[in-house]
C-alpha cells in the first residue's frame, strides 16, 4: 500500500486528501477505547483516555502488520464536544504529518465512564505480495 497525499485544488494544505495507490489489504479496528488493555486501568479525563485510546490503536495494528502511518480513517466519538480542543491536542500529537481522514461526532453516552472511543481503518503494508 501507498499513501499518498493528494492535493486538491482550492483546498488549504490542511484539507489535503489521502488516497490509496496501491491494490492493499485494508486493517479495520472496532471502535477502541481508554482502558489499558493488561491493567484495565482507565484514565478519568479527556486527555488521559486519548492518550490511552490511542496507544491501544497502535498495539492493535502493530499486532496486524501495520502502524499509525498507515491509517486511512478514523471516526471519534466524544462523550462532550466540549472535550474536542483536548482531544484534538493529544490526537495531532499521534499523527503529525499527513493525518488521516476523520469524522468526530459527540454521542449521547458511551457507557461504563469513557470520553472518548475512535474506530479507525488502516492499510497493510504490502498486503498485495503476500
Amino acid at each position: 500500500m501507498i499513501k499518498e497525499v493528494i492535493a486538491v485544488p482550492g483546498e488549504s494544505s490542511g484539507q489535503a486528501h489521502l488516497a490509496d495507490r496501491a491494490i492493499w489489504e485494508p486493517d479495520l479496528h472496532r471502535g477502541t477505547a481508554g482502558r489499558n488493555f493488561v491493567t484495565k486501568e482507565m484514565p478519568s479525563d479527556i486527555t488521559g483516555q486519548t492518550r490511552q485510546t490511542l496507544e491501544n490503536i497502535k498495539i492493535c495494528l502493530q499486532a496486524t502488520g501495520t502502524s499509525m502511518e498507515n491509517v486511512l480513517k478514523t471516526t471519534c466519538y466524544l462523550a462532550d464536544l466540549s472535550d474536542k480542543k483536548a482531544f484534538d491536542d493529544v490526537y495531532v500529537s499521534y499523527f503529525p504529518t499527513d493525518p488521516p481522514a476523520r469524522a468526530c461526532f459527540a454521542v449521547a453516552n458511551l457507557g461504563a465512564g469513557l470520553t472518548v472511543e475512535i474506530e479507525t481503518i488502516a492499510g497493510i503494508p504490502d498486503a498485495a505480495a503476500r
